[in-house]
């Protein structure tokens, strides 16, 4: 299929995300649209979805290109995805066992390399200890700016700042894996039977708790700390690594690092794109917090911070 501007309107618009993307549905396939960020959303999005496909992770597949109309065209895996599977599912955590599966698969990858559709080299980035703070600090740039119950003042910023540096330092597993750094069940299609993983196009090389925190303390879907407990035993019963304690160290502080990312993107999507549907989960995203941050010490900073400061919360 030959994409153009001229045809856009003849197809289905589906709905989006969080992204800068659009996408529409032709006959058996769907269009991608992305004139903003394009490189990731298009030209990454197909070479990580390779690295997916060629380690037998179904993800999907192209079809047709126009990078320079800003179009690609992919497999099309339905509307259902894990999401609503789990909401309607009576044995969750079987679900939950089977999306395990595929991260199983994602942390074995070993070759990262592969072109992309303009024959380019294409190789995953690390997840650098820049770039995650860089997220997270996306807390202190809209969320706290825009939470109009509290005082701005300098130092509030500062001290929150240094609060977030230390809990990256104290992250304690050093080698990386291949980190789909999106990995919860809105992001799974499933598909005759399988699970196909979407919006691939950040991935990194990263921390093995970092995705199993986006599984587990997913702010679109409300799930029992049982569960929750359950599906982190699963896993570790499945790597059985020789210090769990250190993994369960890194899987908390990623939580609420990855946490606090996201009520500073929910903030400005919001502020900035005017899409407030995502106001409505922030105060699940505090109680994910909240509830990390119990039995470590390492967030005794932040618990003390948020005491102190108690207005920061929407509750």
């Amino acid at each position: 299929m030959i994409l153009t501007l001229m045809n856009l309107k003849k197809f289905k618009k589906l709905s989006g995300d969080a992204s800068f993307r659009q996408f529409y549905r032709a006959n058996n396939s769907v269009l991608v649209y992305s004139k903003i960020q394009k490189r990731s959303n298009l030209l990454n999005y197909d070479a990580v979805n390779k690295i997916l496909i060629k380690n037998k992770i179904l993800a999907p597949g192209l079809i047709s290109q126009n990078y320079k109309k800003n179009f690609i065209e992919i497999e099309d895996f339905g509307n259902k995805n894990m999401l609503d599977k789990i909401k309607s599912s009576k044995t969750k955590l079987n679900e939950y066992k089977k999306i395990l599966k595929i991260l199983y698969k994602i942390q074995k990858i070993k070759n990262f390399k592969t072109q992309n559709f303009l024959k380019k080299k294409f190789n995953l980035s690390n997840y650098s200890k820049a770039k995650i703070l860089k997220e997270s600090y996306l807390f202190l740039d809209w969320y706290l700016p825009a939470n109009k119950l509290i005082i701005q003042k300098g130092y509030l910023k500062k001290k929150l700042k240094k609060i977030i540096d230390n809990l990256y330092l104290n992250l304690k597993i050093k080698h990386k894996v291949f980190v789909h750094r999106d990995f919860h069940v809105s992001n799974m299609m499933f598909y005759k039977n399988k699970i196909a993983l979407i919006d691939s196009q950040d991935a990194v090389l990263g921390n093995p708790a970092y995705d199993l925190a986006s599984l587990i303390d997913d702010v679109r879907i409300k799930t029992s700390n049982s569960i929750k407990s359950n599906i982190l035993k699963v896993f570790l019963s499945k790597f059985k690594y020789k210090n769990e304690s250190q993994f369960i160290n890194d899987f908390e502080i990623l939580s609420v690092l990855r946490n606090l990312k996201i009520i500073g993107i929910f903030t400005r999507l919001a502020n900035r794109d005017k899409k407030k549907k995502y106001l409505k989960l922030i105060p699940y995203a505090w109680k994910l917090i909240d509830n990390r941050m119990k039995n470590n010490s390492n967030f005794n900073d932040l618990i003390n911070f948020l005491k102190e400061n108690p207005k920061i919360k929407i509750k």
